[in-house]
């Protein structure tokens, strides 16, 4: 197992998490995945955070990440979700017109632990085909 480190700990904290577009609109698509892609790497980046694996789906999305545990994955998603939104509905206004906002407030978290990573990126990576 790797680990990553701060300057205080050394921790391994890999989360799933999904969430949806706001009323499962099918809006996820074409340019709008592509720039999506790039603004979740952005912000992980600047959080010191990892995509291990990310599937976008019309109408939801797929995260495998690995977080700072003193940052934290509510803030982190917190921080993705706020960003794509604001930015995607900028550079893409069918987004403005068919939504009140891109996003719902909820998603879904669940820490890795103990599954076998390649079980759970294999599983991401097989979502475009259900």
């Amino acid at each position: 197992m790797e680990y990553k480190s701060n300057n205080n700990i050394f921790f391994s904290c890999k989360y799933h998490v999904v969430w949806c577009s706001k009323y499962r609109r099918k809006v996820l698509t074409n340019g709008v995945v592509s720039r999506l892609k790039e603004i979740a790497k952005e912000v992980c980046s600047s959080k010191n955070a990892t995509i291990v694996e990310m599937k976008v789906m019309p109408d939801h999305v797929h995260l495998l990440l690995e977080v700072d545990p003193q940052y934290g994955i509510h803030k982190l998603v917190k921080n993705i979700k706020g960003s794509s939104s604001r930015m995607l509905r900028n550079e893409f206004p069918e987004l403005k017109s068919r939504l009140p906002s891109l996003w719902t407030n909820s998603y879904f978290v669940t820490t890795v632990g103990g599954a076998p990573l390649s079980a759970i990126k294999q599983y991401i990576e097989n979502q475009k085909h259900v």
